[in-house]
């Protein structure tokens, strides 16, 4: 697990659910946007984001194990979300896989994502 830290940014507000400055030292993984489909490729939660974001962070979890990480070595996420609206429903699955100091993020809303039923799109950068 590598030691990331959080310096604090001096002169800028508090991020509400993020970090604004994460650094570390070790090896450099990218977890490419991970969607909504289950191990047999099947779509999860149609019209549901809550139940959408546990299938995405459940995803995250297994591509950070392919790389010996965990949810505590993120360094950056960002998640695409075609509705502001769902990020309540999104946040609250986050963190309970990411209870503590949150990984510098950013939220962006998308006209469309690959499938029209997909509702949301998270990478993730990590260091370990």
């Amino acid at each position: 697990m590598s030691k990331l830290e959080y310096p604090r940014a001096v002169g800028v507000a508090p991020g509400n659910g993020y970090s604004h400055v994460v650094t570390g030292h070790g090896q450099w993984v990218a977890i490419a946007g991970q969607v909504a489909l289950d191990p047999d490729g099947k779509l999860v939660g149609v019209g549901d984001p809550g139940a959408q974001a546990e299938q995405v962070f459940a995803n995250l979890e297994r591509c950070l194990a392919a790389a010996g990480a965990t949810f505590e070595d993120i360094a950056k996420m960002t998640i695409f979300v075609t509705d502001m609206a769902h990020m309540p429903a999104i946040r609250a699955v986050r963190d309970r896989y990411i209870p503590g100091t949150k990984p510098a993020a950013s939220a962006v809303q998308v006209a469309a994502l690959f499938n029209p039923d997909v509702l949301l799109e998270i990478e993730a950068f990590a260091i370990v």
